[in-house]
């Protein structure tokens, strides 16, 4: 797949598997802008990236705020005339007992989580819709959209609501030639994966737990102008554990 002089946002691409997606964009010949709240780590992925003779700039970006987002498109749109792929990937949890969650934390995930995927996809098709191929945008939930642990409401309601939220705004965009699609991923080590434990990886039908780069190849898959047939979907990437049947014995 090519992506040459594709113009390509991700954001919350600072670390994890953000940045994973903006690496993999950028050696296909994608021209990567790095959305993140954190100027440090988004400052060296561009680096990184630059390292790599990939074409790449940091906006730093609070997606919690409408204002913050229109001057992420703006600034793109500036630097490079268009806005081609949009990967919805910020986001954050608040993992704790219910009598314990505020309602300012409670807000605080569902704004990064999942306002913004509204918010950012809302501006980026603004100028997609002005190119004659269109364009694409995934949005990464998670497949505790579709299993839960407790204490985990809020970051389960986002989830669920972006996959709702994906086939919704591909329904009002699909005359504007935009595709949008969510990726569902399970167990993704963004730390060290020489850690992990034999018991870690065969729980999984893959037998192994997945890397940054499993997602980011899903997201080359699902925004490739070739496959435009492919819309509204949530591609769940977890090794198959979301459909094994788990048992105590």
């Amino acid at each position: 797949m090519s992506f040459s002089d594709k113009v390509v946002i991700v954001t919350g691409a600072a670390k994890g598997i953000g940045r994973g997606v903006a690496l993999a964009y950028g050696e296909k010949g994608a021209k990567i802008i790095i959305a993140d709240i954190d100027d440090r780590l988004g400052h060296e992925t561009v680096k990184h990236l630059r390292d790599r003779q990939i074409t790449a700039q940091f906006i730093q970006t609070d997606v919690r705020s409408e204002a913050a987002i229109q001057h992420l498109m703006e600034e793109t749109t500036k630097a490079f005339g268009t806005i081609d792929i949009l990967v919805n990937n910020a986001g954050k949890g608040a993992f704790k007992p219910m009598a314990q969650l505020t309602v300012d934390e409670w807000e605080d995930v569902i704004h990064t989580n999942l306002r913004s995927v509204f918010l950012c996809s809302r501006e980026a098709a603004k100028v997609m819709r002005e190119n004659p191929q269109g364009g694409a945008i995934v949005n990464i939930a998670s497949t505790r959209a579709l299993m839960s642990e407790p204490h985990s409401e809020p970051y389960a309601a986002t989830k669920g609501g972006i996959v709702a939220l994906t086939h919704a705004l591909a329904a009002s965009l699909s005359e504007e030639h935009i595709t949008v699609n969510a990726i569902s991923p399970g167990w993704i080590e963004t730390g060290d994966y020489s850690t992990l434990r034999a018991e870690d990886h065969v729980q999984h039908f893959s037998k192994r737990v997945g890397k940054p780069e499993d997602i980011a190849k899903a997201c080359l898959y699902l925004t490739q102008e070739d496959n435009d047939f492919v819309t509204g979907i949530n591609l769940v990437v977890d090794g198959g554990m979301t459909r094994k049947m788990i048992y105590e014995e």
